[in-house]
């Protein structure tokens, strides 16, 4: 299984993008990957996903306490484990920062960076999870949301909108490989939501224009909670994984 998630959102500089992402895709994640206890890992390119998930962004109230918090949009590193703890005995993030020489040079290179640990506390497959058997990389194309709750007692109402909306949907759309709710174990982030799908075009047809595009109306379930909600920057992120390649 691979309830524990090492999420790391940042931006790269066009100088150096090529000669970091040969050296993260050949070297630094299969490295990470052949750690005892880690499930996989995956890397993704953000897309941004079609004009109403920019709409959606759009009316998300504006976030707080933000101080030293990274800016990141444009990648999207992710390592799975069986659970959260063994993403931190040892610590992932002492780990990195340990690193020198080379690896260091490259880690240097991105900027915003916006690191966080999840654990997975509820979960449904779709109908295409036989394209990601249980505890293998995620699927092509994601969309991962990280957010807090604006004030306390609309954390039940977005809790129950996800167990008796959103994941019932998400587990018999097509194109839909699965989806996960999580909370933080570290991190600015209190939640996030990872909806893994057989590709960008199967998530653009399925799910945001006749289920995303709901949060525009307030009127709408989706539409009340998403307005309770403080994402971090570019929260969702819409993104195709680059690495593992896509077969």
């Amino acid at each position: 299984m691979d309830n524990g998630i090492w999420a790391t959102w940042y931006d790269l500089p066009e100088d150096g993008r090529d000669e970091y992402l040969d050296w993260l895709h050949s070297d630094y994640l299969p490295s990470i990957q052949a750690k005892p206890g880690v499930a996989w890992a995956a890397h993704y390119r953000s897309d941004g996903g079609g004009p109403d998930m920019q709409k959606v962004r759009d009316v998300f109230p504006e976030t707080r306490n933000t101080k030293d918090l990274g800016t990141g949009t444009q990648f999207l590193m992710l390592v799975g484990a069986p659970e959260p703890w063994t993403l931190l005995a040892p610590s992932v993030m002492d780990e990195q920062a340990a690193l020198t020489g080379e690896a260091r040079k490259m880690l240097d290179l991105r900027e915003g960076v916006r690191p966080c640990i999840f654990t997975t506390f509820a979960r449904v497959n779709g109908p295409d999870m036989h394209e990601r058997p249980a505890g293998t990389t995620p699927g092509p194309a994601i969309q991962m949301g990280s957010f807090r709750i604006g004030d306390l007692e609309n954390e039940f109402d977005v809790g129950a909108w996800y167990a008796q909306y959103r994941l019932p949907h998400m587990a018999q759309m097509k194109g839909c490989i699965a989806a996960r709710v999580m909370v933080s174990v570290a991190g600015w982030a209190k939640y996030s939501v990872m909806y893994e799908f057989t590709s960008l075009q199967a998530r653009m047809d399925s799910f945001e224009l006749p289920h995303e595009a709901l949060a525009l109306d307030e009127e709408e379930w989706t539409g009340r909670v998403v307005r309770y909600t403080q994402h971090t920057p570019g929260s969702p992120t819409v993104g195709e994984r680059i690495w593992p390649p896509i077969k």
